[in-house]
């Protein structure tokens, strides 16, 4: 796996719940590549939960929805915007059991479309949710004009 560079980082007042380091109440994910998918690693805090000792369903949609993101970004090369979101809880996830992998690949993609699968799963490797994002997307020239984003070579592999 190659870590992948959080361009955002060079934005001015750059604060993503997601994925941003300086968010004080944020997930602070960290994206990596790994052949037709992202992948992130997260440990789950008792601050994150709803029922006890269970992750927020809200906090599983988004970590399930900043990797679907991220994984268009990497893998082809665009941005853009979640149209539709579809989750499904199939397992329970439980804070008190560590960390959790968060993986995402392109299932279907056209000029203005992409369509993601993303999944979470326990320290185990059994799947507690899923979800199929679609996305309408947008050329770099649009997304650093009117989204302030970076550009794509500022989300470089790390050697």
């Amino acid at each position: 796996m190659k870590k992948i560079n959080n361009g955002y980082v060079s934005l001015k007042d750059y604060n993503c719940f997601g994925c941003s380091p300086n968010n004080g109440i944020g997930l602070r994910l960290h994206f990596y590549s790994e052949g037709d998918f992202v992948i992130s690693k997260w440990t789950p805090s008792p601050d994150f939960e709803g029922y006890h000792n269970v992750l927020h369903g809200g906090i599983q949609a988004t970590l399930l929805d900043e990797i679907a993101n991220w994984t268009i970004i990497h893998l082809l090369k665009r941005t853009g915007v979640t149209n539709s979101l579809e989750v499904k809880y199939l397992k329970s996830v439980f804070i008190h059991r560590g960390e959790i992998t968060i993986k995402a690949k392109i299932i279907a993609s056209d000029k203005n479309t992409a369509t993601v699968f993303a999944e979470i799963l326990d320290c185990e490797g059994v799947v507690r949710s899923n979800a199929t994002v679609c996305y309408t997307t947008f050329s770099e020239n649009i997304a650093v004009n009117k989204f302030h984003f970076p550009g794509f070579e500022s989300f470089k592999l790390e050697e």
